[in-house]
Order: structure tokens, then C-alpha cells, then sequence
């Protein structure tokens, strides 16, 4: 894991322990994303549209076996539903914007469901523009909910009738390779959702779309 991104979550981390140092964690929390949006936008100008489709590693175990493409709707389908359905409870950025027309999706999921060349094949559809668009507005709304948390709210848990939303709005496949998320998500404080999805989620797969970057630009 890139050291400093590490240090800045671990950082994050400790200090969403504390109610004095709430804020603080906040603010480190942003500078982590801002960090990683950057190395996102970056692909942007340095990558072509096939490269952003590229699988270099598709029979390698880990994230780094999807594609970029893949990898950008991953993190923010994951994000916008975390925030909006989950905690916030309101609609998603995703539905609000219209995005599944904009972006040409087939699919509202995460996209944990689909394998090797089901990921290439649906990547393949996406309008990278409006991906784009689609990401930055819901970094944009997940962090306007953060900012109205309290340090008090963090404990919340999910509540039963927003784990049944979620389940009926069929954002999550029902495969199982992607139905765990409901337990997964379900099962943690509002605390512990922004340390996984909000943080060390985006670290993860900006990783491994870099190390895919790095392989094809050999």
C-alpha cells in the first residue's frame, strides 16, 4: 500500500476514536480522498479509451484483475449507496442524476457479480465522461453528508428498514459473489462504514488501477 495514503488512513483511523479529534479526522479523511481522486483524474489525460477497458491481469487473483473502467464504478456505485441508502436515507446521486442513461449502464449493482469478460463487455458500454461526472458528484454528496455528522452519530448502526431499501432497490446482486455486502454493510457502525467504503475501499482499488496503468504504459 502506498505509505502515505496508509499513514493518512491509519491516522483517520485513531482519530475517529476520539471525540476531540473528530474534526481533525474529517479533515484528514478528505485530504486522503483528495489525494486519491487526484490519481483517478489522472488516468483522464494519460490513458486512451481501450486502456481504460484493459485487462492485463485478468487471470490474477485480487482486484487488480478487472479494469479500470470497472474500478471507478465499483468504488462510487459502492459509495453512493453506502451513503445515500444507508445512512443518509434519501435517493441516490445515481438516480437523482439520471447516471444509468448518462453513463449507458446495463447494470444498477456494484458490479461484484461480474467475472472477467462480463467485465469487459459491460465496461466496454460505459461513457467515460459522464462516469466521470457521475464520480465526482457523489464524492461531492458523500462528503456534504460526513460534514453533518456528529462524533455521537458514528455509533449508529443500520436499521432493519434500511437494510430492507436496500434490498429493494436492487442495488446489490443477489449473486453470491456480491449478496454479502448487505450483511457486510449492515453489520457495522456508521464509524466503521466510513473506514471501509468512504477510505480504505477507494485505497484499495486505486491501487490495483494503477498497478494495471503501470502494465499497460510498459
Amino acid at each position: 500500500m502506498n505509505k502515505e495514503w496508509s499513514e493518512l488512513n491509519k491516522e483517520m483511523q485513531m482519530k475517529l476514536k476520539k471525540k476531540d479529534s473528530y474534526i481533525s479526522a474529517i479533515e484528514t479523511l478528505y485530504k486522503l480522498r483528495e489525494q486519491l481522486m487526484y490519481e483517478l483524474d489522472s488516468f483522464k489525460t494519460e490513458l486512451s479509451r481501450n486502456d481504460f477497458d484493459s485487462m492485463p491481469f485478468i487471470n490474477a487473483n485480487g482486484y487488480h484483475s478487472k479494469n479500470i473502467t470497472y474500478s471507478l464504478w465499483h468504488i462510487f456505485r459502492i459509495e453512493d449507496i453506502v451513503a445515500h441508502t444507508l445512512i443518509n436515507s434519501d435517493e441516490q446521486v445515481f438516480f437523482i442524476g439520471d447516471y444509468q442513461k448518462r453513463i449507458n449502464s446495463p447494470i444498477i449493482t456494484t458490479g461484484n457479480e461480474l467475472l472477467k469478460h462480463e467485465i469487459s463487455e459491460f465496461s466496454s458500454q460505459l461513457n467515460i465522461d459522464e462516469l466521470y461526472n457521475y464520480i465526482h458528484d457523489v464524492k461531492g454528496s458523500t462528503e456534504s453528508i460526513i460534514a453533518d455528522l456528529s462524533y455521537d452519530m458514528l455509533k449508529y448502526r443500520i436499521t432493519s428498514e434500511r437494510r430492507n431499501a436496500l434490498k429493494a432497490s436492487e442495488c446489490v446482486s443477489k449473486n453470491e459473489s456480491a449478496v454479502w455486502l448487505i450483511d457486510y454493510w449492515c453489520s457495522k457502525d456508521i464509524r466503521g462504514l466510513i473506514q471501509m467504503p468512504f477510505s480504505r475501499h477507494w485505497i484499495m482499488h486505486t491501487e490495483a488501477a494503477i498497478r494495471i496503468k503501470n502494465k499497460i504504459q510498459k
